[in-house]
């Protein structure tokens, strides 16, 4: 009780000085005085319910849970950090951490090894897809959650960890010895050349040295013969401002406006320009984005629409105009806050959920469509804002059969992956390598006995039905038709292995090629059944189509 009062009178004094000055404020509109009269109200229920509630309070969870719902009310981006998670923020805005260089994650109830970096400790030592850690020094990793593994795992460079492993495959367990070293986590996954003179670029996030990946990355494209390029911003969820600023100055001149911010205070108006070199302003370029591309995605995306610098292809983007900065408060903990939104050339702000007006159960809606208003582009095209960005060539959103869900989501591909891979010591490089007829059949005879319960929309439709005729009482008369109608679903569902067969197999070998190529492998080997990647390639082989689709219509 007294390290709570300790607590209580840690937190309640600065808070009542706060409030004591504010009270001089002798308008009671004020919004100061506003400020100062519910500090006091807080410190006070605080007090209060520290002195008379029936269980011991913590304070750091219930000031944190507090916190937390306080700024949620604002919107998802305005949180707070504390001094423990600043680490984890940095590694976000940086890209670089200590560590040994592997994602992992939990499959099966087991903390496994899902893609060791190239180069990395991890690899260095051995480990591999599919690998289960059992402990990482003295704690065991049994029930522990993503973020405690992945604090236990992090540490300074030059440091030595010693985990308890098991490899895929295997009943003994083993004890390796791992250095961790300063790990940067590369935001370009993968450039090379997809097509003859078609160059591409996977950006999967907007984080320190963003552009100059992209500036060295066109570089080497355009060594080896690239005549036009893709960028691929696909479920990129932004970064860094300025890196979105830099990264649209390698395909526009110097001294355009690129994007403009607008906050509550002066000093958040701001116009961020194109002030370098660009790197190639009259090449052909393809953006591709979808539903996951947002913020800094978005300000690239729009930009390059607005100036009719380059056709965008896939799915609507997801619509996030705000900015956050981060400020520094006590104890060296941070608040991350939404400061400003931004605005790209034409003057449009994509963000696409209005956070300052909530219904009575508090949920955020969209822009209505009658309020988005209308742009144009640099030629003349119409844009709107309002609701993320609407690429120039829509491709309808690929979405999996129901069996191909359930075999992902239960993990069974992944397996399958692991299983191939102990038995094929090699396969051919990814973008040749390809499953035999005969080798589904094995995933299916391996498969068969495992369980991939899933429910098909016919068997939603079923159920609808059987509760639609006992309702209308006329269920007795057609239940022999519908016993014959269950059969048939059955047997439909029993068939799906083969009647999905191709989406299945791209899953199997795309999951198989990361075994032996890691990430680059697994992204190669998408390219061929990629509709966006195939149409964007399409349109740069035909550049009269090319100069139509940024025609103003």
């Amino acid at each position: 009780m007294k390290t709570i009062r300790k607590s209580l009178k840690a937190l309640v004094l600065p808070a009542l000085a706060i409030a004591t000055f504010f009270a001089f404020k002798k308008d009671p509109q004020d919004n100061a005085f506003e400020i100062a009269k519910n500090i006091d109200i807080f410190t006070t229920l605080y007090k209060e319910v520290n002195n008379y509630y029936v269980d011991e309070v913590n304070p750091n969870k219930i000031m944190r849970t507090g916190v937390d719902a306080m700024l949620k009310s604002l919107d998802p981006y305005t949180v707070y950090i504390s001094e423990d998670q600043i680490e984890d923020y940095r590694t976000m805005t940086t890209g670089e951490y200590g560590g040994i260089g592997a994602t992992v994650g939990t499959r099966n109830g087991k903390v496994t090894i899902i893609m060791p970096m190239e180069n990395s400790p991890a690899l260095k030592s051995g480990l591999k897809i599919g690998d289960e850690i059992l402990q990482i020094g003295e704690v065991k990793v049994t029930g522990k959650n993503q973020s405690d593994i992945s604090r236990l795992l992090k540490g300074q460079p030059d440091t030595e960890i010693e985990l308890l492993i098991r490899h895929y495959g295997s009943t003994q367990t083993e004890k390796i010895k791992i250095k961790r070293e300063r790990i940067k986590v590369d935001n370009i996954p993968f450039h090379g050349m997809v097509d003859e003179g078609v160059g591409y670029i996977y950006l999967s996030e907007f984080t320190q040295g963003a552009a100059d990946g992209i500036r060295k990355s066109m570089e080497d494209l355009k060594s080896k013969g690239a005549k036009s390029i893709i960028l691929d911003l696909r479920g990129n969820p932004g970064g860094l401002l300025n890196e979105s600023v830099n990264i649209c100055n390698l395909f526009l001149p110097r001294d355009l406006d690129i994007v403009f911010t607008k906050g509550k205070i002066a000093e958040w108006n701001k116009t961020y320009k194109s002030l370098r070199q660009p790197i190639d302003t009259d090449i052909p370029l393809v953006v591709l984005v979808n539903g996951r591309s947002a913020s800094a995605s978005e300000i690239v995306s729009g930009v390059i629409q607005d100036y009719d610098r380059g056709v965008l292809i896939g799915q609507r983007s997801f619509g996030k105009g705000l900015v956050q900065s981060t400020r520094p408060l006590t104890y060296n903990s941070q608040v991350k806050i939404t400061v400003a939104k931004y605005y790209v050339p034409s003057g449009r702000c994509i963000q696409a959920l209005d956070y300052s007006n909530r219904d009575d159960q508090g949920k955020v809606s969209k822009i209505p469509d009658s309020l988005r208003r209308a742009f144009k582009t640099k030629g003349g095209r119409t844009v709107y804002d309002g609701a993320g960005l609407e690429p120039d060539v829509i491709i309808e959103k690929e979405i999996l059969s129901p069996i191909a869900q359930s075999l992902v989501t239960k993990n069974l591909i992944f397996e399958y992956a692991n299983e191939y891979a102990l038995k094929n010591s090699q396969i051919k490089p990814a973008r040749e390598f390809a499953l035999s007829d005969a080798d589904y059949q094995a995933f299916v005879t391996w498969v068969k006995n495992k369980d991939y319960a899933y429910t098909t929309e016919m068997e939603k439709s079923y159920k609808d039905l059987i509760d639609a005729a006992k309702k209308d009482k006329t269920y007795d008369l057609i239940q022999n038709e519908l016993n014959t109608l269950k059969g048939r679903i059955s047997k439909n569902k029993e068939a799906d292995l083969m009647t999905f067969k191709n989406e299945i197999r791209e899953l199997l070998e795309e999951e198989i090629c990361a075994r032996y190529y890691l990430e680059k492998g697994e992204t190669e080997a998408k390219f061929d059944n990629d509709k966006e990647l195939q149409e964007a390639i399409k349109i740069l082989k035909n550049p009269a189509k090319y100069k139509e689709i940024l025609k103003k219509k």
